[in-house]
């Protein structure tokens, strides 16, 4: 499975909030649960989802499309504005099918955007949808060296990584925080060293950790493989920076899952 793959996936499933918990200065835990999780795949690594939220006033109609390709989408579109739900894309931070409970975390920085503002105000009970979109990292079998690097909205997908690569895998991981308090127990292998890097009030997000890569360099770059997520311009520019030291293009596994200056 690869970022490729998402628009072949239709596992819709609504669910309610079981508990929420602030883990850390910036991040809330959302579990949810409810017996149509029983259908949902457990693709592991940076397992992700498309996460339709309530509107902030009145009723919401999630029965929404159960493909997020350009018909779906412009489906989700037609829905009347006062009921349709809000989208947005989030990656599993735990999945327990047993128990048909899924974790969530979010980044919350202030009151500003829609998520950060549903997820301070949630309840045990309240319902959302989430749309099964696969895994993002798809790595080659003849690997041998990760190189894994993101700022906080990034850290479930690395977390995931992390925790279900072979337990011979060699590499490093790089995760960016607002608050050295955010860092978070996570389940890597030996030959892993996991850096966790604080980012001083005032600078760029991703920029920390960006610097991180640009300052990597490898003797074998053909069997190296990436993934790098956060603040566009940490995986665009540590892209560019991989390419130009050999790592093939194919090996690079990127995503910016958001801008500055736009809203979550």
């Amino acid at each position: 499975m690869s970022f490729k793959d998402a628009k072949k996936h239709t596992t819709l499933c609504v669910v309610d909030v079981v508990g929420t918990e602030r883990i850390s200065p910036n991040i809330i835990r959302v579990t949810v649960g409810g017996e149509q999780l029983q259908r949902l795949p457990d693709h592991g690594f940076d397992h992700w989802f498309r996460l339709f939220l309530p509107q902030e006033h009145g009723e919401t109609n999630f029965d929404v499309p159960h493909r997020a390709d350009t018909i779906g989408y412009l489906k989700y579109l037609r829905m009347p504005a006062a009921t349709r739900p809000h989208l947005r894309n989030y990656t599993v931070r735990a999945f327990r099918p047993a128990a048909r409970e899924l974790d969530i975390d979010f980044v919350v920085h202030g009151d500003d955007g829609v998520a950060t503002r549903w997820v301070q105000r949630t309840t045990p009970g309240d319902t959302v949808a989430l749309l099964d979109q696969g895994r993002g990292y798809d790595y080659p079998a003849d690997t041998t060296y990760h190189l894994l690097a993101g700022d906080e909205t990034a850290l479930p997908a690395i977390a995931g990584i992390l925790r279900d690569l072979p337990r011979d895998a060699v590499g490093l991981a790089v995760v960016e925080i607002p608050d050295p308090a955010d860092a978070q127990p996570v389940d890597a292998p030996d030959g892993f060293e996991v850096r966790w890097l604080h980012r001083e009030p005032g600078t760029r997000p991703g920029s920390v950790a960006l610097a991180a890569v640009t300052a990597w360099t490898t003797d074998t770059p053909a069997t190296v493989s990436a993934y790098l997520a956060g603040e566009q311009a940490l995986p665009t520019s540590g892209r560019r920076h991989l390419v130009d030291i050999g790592v093939p293009k194919r090996r690079i596994t990127f995503t910016g899952y958001w801008r500055i200056g736009t809203a979550h």
